[in-house]
């Protein structure tokens, strides 16, 4: 009678040992009390390899990403492009990158697809070679739509992956996660005056190693994504208990005003965001030459540090929302920025640099933490959140991109610019993001 009662107590303990498994291998705290409400160890600890992999997966997505922007001012002459164009193709890219990243989040919200990540690179890497080998105005635009939806794929399974392997620390798991991104992005402007203005658009074959790269990363990290979805189906939201019909429906009809209320405040403050900063990264290098009387070369060095300073901004935001809450770094991101941002345009040559490093720096705090707010308001869709506030956010903020490039042909570079500049104004509306937290 002891040996059975034994042998039923070891196999309790062994069945609950397996529920705390990862990857196949057991991580099992001796301490932790035997009880069907404690979360697994990854939703409690953060694995911060796979962070880091998908971070860096994040790096040369972006990186190819911005080849794009890089190679215009190339391809702006060789093939006689106006600003209009040249806007067009920058609408494209994020139009497709941007707009199918809801509808793929809310695929995979439903239907789990990690091996989504390597495909996304494989399209991502036939759009290199189309990049490079474009003979006319109509194949660039195909062969960025293919870079765009190999980011529309990647971009929704990535922040899913960081949300599973952050446990408690979200806020600095999806900074690690966007530094990647923002460092990739903060490359355009060395890849302008390095390599593509002497070499021309055919040196966009060199990123093909790029996207092999990321091809092999994304691959080992699918794998350990598809051993954990366990993790993630045991630790999801769960309704609660029925509840009195009356009170279920006002509780139903209060979540769906915070959502639509914090996801509509969000969008904007990420489409001004993206417009602004489209506006600096694509349009200001030819201000720069024209007001300052100098290259296009000559400007590529103040748009680095704009781009770098973001990658800090990126790092530093996450951990501070953690500390004081995410909706005062969303408010300071972009309303902290806007006084710099405004008086940019009348500055000496002088002021440039330390204007645009500032600007960069806090714009960026909130750019994370605006993808963790939306997932602590949508937390059974943490794709989908990640898709609207990163992905159609972006795309609808590259609409301006093409306006902007429009109003540049009628109006000329200047009064575009300091209209712009006005945009961080809309930080202002984060004051009436709901209060997720209570």
């Amino acid at each position: 009678m002891g040996n059975r009662n034994v042998r039923a107590f070891t196999a309790k303990v062994i069945t609950h040992n397996k529920m705390y498994q990862i990857g196949g291998r057991g991580e099992t705290p001796i301490s932790m009390s035997i009880s069907q409400t404690q979360p697994a160890p990854v939703a409690a600890r953060a694995v911060f390899p796979v962070v880091a992999a998908i971070s860096v997966i994040h790096f040369l997505n972006d990186t190819m990403q911005i080849v794009v922007p890089a190679v215009l001012p190339y391809v702006r002459e060789s093939l006689v492009l106006t600003f209009t164009q040249v806007g067009f193709v920058l609408f494209m890219l994020n139009m497709t990158s941007s707009v199918l990243q809801p509808i793929v989040g809310l695929y995979s919200d439903r239907h789990p697809s990690p091996y989504m990540l390597p495909f996304g690179m494989c399209l991502s890497l036939l759009g290199m070679i189309g990049v490079a080998l474009s003979p006319s105005y109509g194949w660039l635009l195909l062969s960025v739509i293919l870079i765009g939806l190999g980011s529309a794929c990647f971009h929704p399974e990535g922040s899913k992956v960081v949300h599973l392997a952050a446990g408690k620390r979200r806020g600095l798991a999806q900074s690690i996660y966007q530094v990647g991104g923002n460092t990739g992005s903060s490359t355009q402007s060395l890849l302008t005056r390095y390599i593509f203005l002497p070499f021309g658009q055919i040196a966009a074959l060199w990123f093909t190693l790029v996207a092999g790269l990321a091809i092999v990363v994304s691959w080992f990290v699918s794998r350990w994504y598809k051993a954990n979805l366990h993790v993630r189906q045991r630790t999801a939201v769960k309704p609660k208990e029925a509840s009195p019909a009356k009170a279920k429906s006002e509780t139903r009809s209060i979540a769906l005003k915070v959502v639509l209320l914090g996801m509509g405040i969000l969008m904007l403050q990420m489409i001004a965001r993206s417009t602004y900063i489209t506006m600096l990264q694509n349009y200001y290098q030819y201000y720069y030459a024209e007001v300052y009387d100098t290259t296009l070369l000559a400007a590529q060095l103040p748009l680095f540090l704009f781009g770098l300073t973001g990658v800090l901004g990126t790092l530093a935001g996450g951990p501070l929302a953690d500390r004081f809450g995410p909706k005062k770094v969303i408010f300071i991101s972009l309303t902290g920025a806007a006084p710099f941002a405004m008086l940019l345009p009348f500055v000496g040559k002088l002021w440039v640099i330390p204007l645009l490093a500032v600007i960069g720096f806090i714009m960026s705090l909130g750019f994370a933490v605006i993808v963790v707010y939306a997932q602590m308001i949508m937390p059974g869709h943490i794709g989908m959140a990640s898709g609207l506030t990163v992905g159609l956010a972006f795309g609808l903020g590259a609409i301006g991109a093409v306006g902007i490039g429009y109003f540049i042909d009628l109006f000329s570079l200047r009064p575009v610019v300091i209209f712009g500049s006005f945009l961080p104004l809309f930080g202002l509306f984060a004051l009436k993001l709901p209060d997720v937290e209570r």
